[in-house]
């Protein structure tokens, strides 16, 4: 499906045309929009991880440690987002989670 992107950037006209394979039937408009908020949501995982975890500084190339690392991270991030006992950014969650058993335990246990 050719989806056409027409845009002004620093007050210059903009004209793209992207090809996507899909099964969605939609016109290209709606589509254009799927798009970007799947980037969206991938963009914004992607930036709180390499913040949080520092994931792009990270080199692992060893068979399957990469995918097995993403995966922990992914859950820590998800464990971490849900405690809400304390006000303070996901990375400030992590280093009190390092430091403290006790908050640990207490972020641990919300899994059940």
């Amino acid at each position: 499906m050719p989806v056409s992107l027409q845009r002004e950037i620093n007050g210059k006209q903009t004209f793209e045309v992207r090809l996507y394979t899909s099964n969605v039937e939609s016109d290209a408009k709606s589509f254009n929009s799927f798009i970007r908020q799947h980037w969206g949501v991938e963009n914004s995982l992607h930036w709180t991880l390499d913040v949080t975890f520092r994931e792009d500084a990270q080199r692992k190339r060893n068979g399957h440690a990469a995918s097995n690392f993403a995966l922990v991270e992914k859950t820590a991030l998800n464990l971490l987002k849900t405690e809400d006992s304390k006000n303070m950014s996901i990375k400030s969650k992590r280093l009190v989670a390092a430091w403290d058993n006790e908050f640990l335990l207490k972020i641990l246990r919300k899994t059940r």
